[in-house]
């Protein structure tokens, strides 16, 4: 979909496949690359605006690619992630959707599910939050309405961070009404959308993990 100049990207360092919905998710988006996150820009095609960072993860020849990008480099021994700084510096620019790309996946579990909460934390300060690893997408759903654009057959998940109550899934192959999910339950793992997805909450905090090439349940 179209996107303003509001929208900025946070390049991570953790697995992306490059895929047309991502292009397409993308398309319009402002860069700020979170050290070893930069290696994402070449196979983009993008220059990001910022490079931030204790670049404890970025190789010489990598640095050397990139040499007129504005650098901002923080010592090791600090008390934010480079993704969070990097998503400080892109509020502080006027965003008010935040792509975390490079987000999901990769070889450290507590990164995913930090990464996880701080979307929801940034949810709640009223942003757009979409993590991608390009093959799976997560996106906070907490009291409101969230539609999601996902191909007719593919699969998707809710996964309760709370008690969900007043939960509604329409569009989908196990729709639910008013339903109250107790914390914990694997009841809404593993639904199948049946195009647009509908999803409504009147209490509670939850993630949509979505999985848009995945047809394996249809």
């Amino acid at each position: 979909m179209p996107m303003t100049t509001s929208t900025f990207t946070i390049l991570l360092g953790g697995h992306l496949a490059i895929t047309d919905r991502l292009r397409a998710e993308l398309a319009g988006s402002r860069f700020i690359a979170a050290d070893s996150g930069m290696k994402h820009a070449e196979e983009l095609g993008v220059t990001p605006e910022l490079w931030v960072g204790d670049f404890d993860s970025t190789d010489a020849a990598l640095a050397a690619r990139w040499p007129g990008v504005e650098r901002q480099p923080y010592p090791p021994a600090k008390n934010e992630t480079d993704g969070e700084i990097a998503t400080a510096e892109a509020t502080l620019r006027g965003a008010n959707r935040l792509i975390f790309a490079g987000a999901i996946g990769g070889e450290r579990s507590d990164h995913l599910l930090q990464h996880f909460v701080y979307a929801m934390s940034l949810a709640e300060r009223g942003l757009d939050i979409l993590l991608t690893s390009g093959e799976e997408e997560a996106v906070p759903l907490l009291p409101g309405k969230k539609v999601l654009d996902l191909p007719k057959g593919s699969l998707f998940s809710i996964i309760g961070f709370s008690a969900l109550e007043g939960l509604d899934i329409t569009g989908a192959r196990y729709p639910l009404k008013q339903f109250g999910l107790p914390f914990g339950s694997s009841r809404t793992v593993s639904n199948i959308a049946e195009g647009p997805v509908e999803f409504s909450l009147f209490v509670g905090r939850a993630m949509i993990i979505a999985r848009p090439h995945d047809f394996s349940g249809a």
